[in-house]
């Protein structure tokens, strides 16, 4: 029987234990502080970038991991034996990591790879990758691997809710003046993946309305049916986190536990802390 090995980035929001104990291997995400590099969950937590950022008011920028990083990783599992790789990635629309791993193929062509874009980010992508890790234990071939994969985008929703909008106004993705008429009306946006891409789905004043609606979003997307996965992404918020999850489940048929994650620094530098995020995989019907 052959042996598939499941590789993805940090972007999946995994935490290292878990990832290690389903034997999928990680590869980080860069933050840069000036000439000073940091791989994420490696070297660099949520905790300690925004730790930095208030020292040095000022956003770090981050990058891919570059085509080596993977080459690396996809040398490291065949040399433990795997036969085929199957490598998840964060959305193509939102990093160049889906590219840095198709790249990294040709850097190592006696590895088998097949490359997958999971047009998400967080536990949408990290559940993805928890199930092909599941099937390959179970012995599934590739074709059946992506079928998984697939079935499981297919049923999964991402909904976010901002505490502030400063880190994103940092960063330069919206006027620092916009963000400032943000915060004196106290916007918290509600944010969603759609088509690859991390987008703004509503507004509301403050962050009781937004996890109301969050929770609302979830139901609606349900649409009936029970959660058979769900994970709740938070930035230097566990406390929030699970007040935010007894909430929901007062609403929402969930399953018995609640995975919680940190969000992660290539993420969180764009959200800033106390940021909440519900991940949801709908049972198959």
């Amino acid at each position: 029987m052959s042996s598939i090995a499941i590789v993805t980035d940090s972007d999946s929001s995994l935490p290292r234990e878990l990832a290690e104990a389903n034997g999928i291997r990680q590869v980080p995400i860069n933050i840069h502080f000036g000439q000073e590099t940091f791989q994420t969950e490696i070297e660099i937590t949520d905790v300690m970038l925004f730790e930095r950022v208030d020292r040095d008011k000022a956003l770090p920028t981050t990058s891919a991991p570059s085509p080596g990083q993977f080459a690396d990783t996809f040398k490291a599992a065949l040399d433990d034996g795997a036969d085929h790789i199957v490598c998840i990635c964060i959305s193509s629309e939102m990093s160049g990591t889906y590219n840095a791993a198709l790249m990294a193929c040709d850097l190592v062509p006696e590895a088998t790879v097949t490359v997958v874009d999971s047009r998400t980010i967080s536990m949408g992508q990290g559940f993805m990758v928890l199930e092909a890790a599941d099937a390959a234990r179970e012995g599934a071939g590739v074709e059946e691997i992506l079928a998984r994969i697939e079935s499981v985008r297919e049923r999964t929703t991402l909904y976010g809710g901002l505490e502030t909008l400063k880190y994103l106004a940092m960063s330069g993705r919206v006027g620092h003046i916009a963000a400032g008429m943000a915060s004196l009306l106290r916007i918290k946006p509600v944010l969603t993946v759609q088509d690859g891409k991390l987008d703004m789905l509503e507004k509301v004043r403050t962050r009781k309305k937004s996890w109301a609606r969050m929770i609302q979003l979830v139901e609606e997307g349900l649409g009936g049916s029970s959660a058979e996965r769900m994970a709740i992404a938070h930035v230097n918020a566990l406390d929030r986190a699970r007040i935010f999850d007894a909430q929901l489940r007062a609403s929402v048929d969930c399953p018995p536990e609640t995975l919680f994650v940190a969000f992660t620094a290539g993420l969180s530098v764009h959200t800033g802390p106390g940021m909440i995020a519900v991940v949801v995989v709908a049972a198959e019907a």
